[in-house]
């Protein structure tokens, strides 16, 4: 009996899941200081450092790995973020 071409292995199944770099890109944040207009004690404007969670764009992924329980990518700046907050 020949082999029947039109059936997927189960292999291709497990990857039709696979990540994107969009994907990737959305499941990992940066860490970015902003520096923000403030005051001190004595009422003198000031600046202050300010620091949120920033998403990483598509673009700026130059490679990514996902290990099943987080996803680690490198951006093209060459900063490795994960998925785990780290």
């Amino acid at each position: 009996m020949p082999d029947d071409k039109t059936k997927t292995p189960p292999e291709a199944n497990s990857k039709a899941r696979e990540l994107t770099t969009a994907d990737a890109a959305k499941r990992v944040k940066r860490t970015v200081t902003e520096w923000v207009d403030g005051e001190d004690k004595a009422g003198k404007p000031v600046k202050t450092a300010r620091t949120r969670e920033v998403a990483v764009q598509a673009a700026d992924v130059l490679s990514f790995r996902d290990y099943g329980t987080h996803v680690v990518v490198v951006t093209t700046d060459g900063q490795k973020l994960s998925s785990l907050g780290e």
